[in-house]
């Protein structure tokens, strides 16, 4: 019986969020509102490249009360930030994009989902350092790509859609395994 309380314990603050907070000298709100959604921190993450250079931190943010690991590819509401410490091409994003789908999906999935991928990589930009991106997708409304707190245009529709998005950061082949851990809080 002890061992269940123990184990209740411990996911109960798996799924806690955590208040605001700072990475690497980049802080992050602990809640955000999107078109009367809120949405809670429930854990940030740090991408290095190369092991020794900073190559960006994230943030991950959930309904309250959801389990940060069921979100990523289920059509709930979800956003990542990410602020970036190098400048990086818009058309750096867009081939990231192609390939992070290409990755975790097949070809006729991604063969689907491609002119809402073009759509997608039609609004990246430049990026310097400090600059942050926010990908936030809310059912029934789509994924939004926002640019320092502006959004770059119309959301692209579609669950599925944000789900191949999401699966670059948290799908089974992600960008980068260490930070996919650490945002959804995974032990090693």
């Amino acid at each position: 019986m002890r061992a269940v309380v123990v184990l209740l314990l411990v996911c109960l603050v798996g799924a806690m969020p955590v208040r605001a907070a700072e990475i690497e000298g980049v802080r992050f709100d602990d809640r955000v509102t999107v078109a009367g959604s809120p949405l809670v921190l429930v854990s940030t993450g740090l991408l290095r490249y190369r092991i020794v250079f900073r190559g960006y931190v994230a943030a991950l943010y959930v309904a309250p009360g959801a389990a940060p690991e069921s979100v990523f590819l289920a059509d709930a509401p979800k956003r990542l930030e990410i602020s970036y410490f190098w400048g990086i091409g818009g058309s750096d994003f867009a081939q990231a994009t192609i390939d992070g789908i290409a990755k975790n999906f097949r070809p006729a999935d991604v063969e689907r989902l491609r002119a809402r991928t073009e759509r997608l990589n039609a609004l990246y930009a430049d990026v310097k350092p400090g600059d942050r991106y926010a990908l936030t997708y809310l059912p029934g409304r789509g994924l939004e790509l926002a640019l320092n707190g502006v959004p770059r245009g119309a959301p692209v529709e579609g669950a599925d859609f944000a789900a191949a998005i999401f699966a670059i950061w948290f799908g089974r082949v992600p960008f980068d395994e260490g930070l996919k851990r650490e945002l959804l809080r995974l032990s090693s």
